[in-house]
């Protein structure tokens, strides 16, 4: 027997030696109670008929058919089959058994189909990659999305002629009373769409899928990479002005010392004239006790103007 029919066996036997207790209990109560004493035969007969029905209920509800026990060649048997029983061994079945699920490569992980062009995948990657240039982890993985979703895309099409191809294959003798050849066309076209029709609404229904995610993700790129750009774009300048401001500070030393001051010998990327232009604005606005002016800003006017004069 197996152990779930030796459990549920178990439990039907105390079952039955619950209720046995509390019938006896119940039928001691009843014979204390009566004022006649019984003789030893009814008190027999009523104790031996009311377990049998009692115990025939029991057996009815919690009946159930037996089971055959398993036999040990059958066990052996079993253990053999199950040895069979087993998925790919080889690398290349593996593979294989891997790309079962894969069959328009429109859903799941798998982009490329066993005919798709590897090289012309890559291609398209890269163009991606340099058209978007991804600079955190976040926005690569988005890059990624974007021209996986728009790979998916782009084999739609071919998908639909394949089917129709097939179908018009399989139907072409269709209506061979008609004898109009375009209009005969036309019908047979009709009908591929009606045999077809549920993989074509499944194709429609990939395509609007891919489309709405690729459009998700290309927001959600453009949000990322504009935060990111406007956060750079303020550091920037932060940074351009806290060298600036260096670059004024050791100009100043230089000349209180009677030192030459070299600014790119120092590692400086500004031009004497350019911090002497900064120097001055910064000191106007520190006198009229105005907010300081940014030195990215001082710098570009500086430079159009140079560039203004040098034109003319």
């Amino acid at each position: 027997m197996s152990n779930r029919a030796i459990r549920r066996a178990a439990e039907r036997i105390a079952r039955k030696a619950a209720k046995q207790e509390q019938k006896n209990q119940v039928s001691s109560a009843n014979t204390a109670s009566q004022e006649e004493p019984k003789t030893m035969a009814a008190a027999a007969g009523a104790a031996s008929s009311s377990p049998n029905v009692d115990f025939a209920d029991d057996e009815q509800e919690s009946a159930e058919p037996p089971r055959r026990p398993v036999s040990d060649a059958q066990r052996a048997a079993n253990k053999a089959n199950a040895q069979k029983s087993h998925g790919a061994v080889t690398p290349e079945g593996r593979l294989k058994s891997s790309l079962n699920a894969v069959k328009t490569g429109l859903t799941g992980q798998t982009v490329l189909l066993p005919t798709d062009d590897a090289i012309a995948y890559q291609a398209h990657l890269d163009r991606h990659f340099t058209r978007y240039a991804p600079a955190t982890d976040e926005e690569h993985t988005l890059v990624q999305m974007i021209a996986d979703s728009e790979f998916r895309i782009l084999r739609i099409p071919g998908l639909e002629a394949s089917i129709y191809a097939v179908g018009r294959k399989n139907l072409a003798d269709l209506h061979p009373d008609e004898q109009d050849p375009a209009t005969r066309e036309s019908l047979i076209k009709g009908e591929v769409f009606l045999a077809y029709r549920r993989d074509l609404s499944n194709l429609a229904l990939q395509e609007r899928r891919l489309r709405n995610q690729h459009k998700s993700d290309l927001q959600k790129l453009t949000t990322l990479q504009k935060e990111r750009k406007e956060w750079e774009k303020k550091n920037e300048k932060g940074a351009i002005q806290k060298r600036m401001l260096e670059a004024i500070r050791l100009k100043r030393l230089s000349r209180e010392y009677q030192k030459k001051f070299d600014p790119e010998q120092i590692g400086f990327d500004f031009s004497i004239a350019e911090i002497e232009h900064c120097e001055q604005a910064i000191q106007q606005a520190q006198d009229s006790k105005q907010p300081l002016p940014f030195a990215k800003d001082l710098l570009a006017a500086f430079r159009n103007a140079q560039k203004d004069a040098q034109a003319a």
